[in-house]
């Protein structure tokens, strides 16, 4: 029997289900690959500096074994995040261990801010990964070197592969099973997990909405406000450049430099994050949507949620809504 040996590397302050979520699917990946008749299994081990049990960041305690020494062969190395990352990227015992065992693994995969980890031992550098959408700017400013994408579920750029966050790591091992032993195998697993082997969309569909800083000029700033106040108004950059008594010409370059992005992209997120905001709140049908949001069609705002959350607007309902078009108030009861 084909056996690969896993190990996750745990430290205080971990996250636990970026370590127990892929130890499940490795776990079970050999009862999986039995039933399509592959003899193939994995052996996980969870490691930390001292070998000792590691509380996690919510409290959790997880057995743990010693850093192991030598110069065995590893199949995979997994670096799950967590609160204690940070502590973890300054303890020079264990990021020199990880560079030494990432040199030994056929492939690195990192989970969430375990990125941190594996920029810190000098894993990353060169490669697009991914992390968690919240952590992903910090990241890229702490290692320039690295190509940060913020969207992906998961990332696999040669022998490194990076993962979004928390529960996102069980997609990324179910990607790893997958790699090794085909798609029969992980569309087993996370059918006995009750989750999706590919989930639909990227991790932007779960980011909250960015909050734009108030441009420094009044006039650009008045034009934010004109935005957010009324999305489905006309803000055409015509429009916009009239209200401020500007050329469009300066206007756009004025906006740009001020807010970051040009006005119609601006519009745009407004909308989206508009539309987002009634998708999840309301029943009201998709065109009415489209129109209150400024999108004038429910084919733009399809094509601009594809575009900006790789998502149809029902998916998105689907998933977050708190309503349903169908949806009738329960009859009132006397007292």
């Amino acid at each position: 029997m084909e056996r690969r040996t896993v190990l996750i590397a745990a430290y205080p302050g971990v996250q636990s289900l970026d370590v127990a979520g892929p130890f499940e699917v490795f776990a079970g990946a050999g009862r999986a690959a039995g039933v399509h008749g592959i003899r193939a299994s994995y052996d996980v081990v969870v490691v930390s500096a001292d070998g000792r049990p590691v509380a996690t960041e919510s409290g959790l305690t997880l057995g743990t074994a010693p850093l192991p020494v030598g110069h065995a062969r590893i199949d995979t190395l997994l670096l799950p995040g967590g609160g204690g990352v940070g502590a973890a990227c300054d303890d020079d015992r264990l990021v020199t261990w990880v560079a030494g065992a990432a040199r030994r693994s056929r492939r690195v995969a990192t989970v969430c801010s375990g990125s941190f980890l594996g920029a810190r031992a000098g894993l990353l550098d060169g490669r697009r990964v991914t992390t968690h959408w919240a952590r992903a700017e910090e990241l890229a400013r702490a290692h320039p070197a690295i190509e940060v994408d913020p969207d992906p579920i998961y990332v696999h750029d040669g022998r490194i592969w990076s993962s979004a966050g928390v529960t996102a790591g069980i997609d990324l091992a179910l990607a790893l099973v997958e790699d090794d032993l085909g798609a029969d195998v992980s569309q087993l697993i996370a059918r006995w997990l009750v989750m999706f082997v590919h989930r639909p969309g990227g991790q932007t569909q779960f980011a909250t909405p960015v909050w734009t800083p108030r441009a420094g000029r009044s006039a650009v700033r008045d034009a934010q406000t004109r935005v957010e106040s009324d999305p489905g108004g006309d803000h055409r950059v015509a429009v916009l450049a009239d209200a401020a008594s500007m050329s469009e010409r300066h206007f756009s370059r004025l906006f740009t430099a001020e807010v970051g992005e040009t006005p119609s992209r601006y519009v745009e997120r407004v909308r989206t994050e508009a539309a987002r905001h009634e998708l999840e709140s309301t029943p009201d049908p998709l065109e009415v949507i489209a129109t209150r949001c400024g999108f004038g069609t429910t084919e733009t705002l399809r094509r601009t949620f594809q575009r900006r959350l790789h998502s149809s607007p029902d998916a998105y309902r689907r998933r977050f809504g708190r309503t349903r078009p169908d949806a009738t108030p329960p009859e009132r009861t006397r007292p």
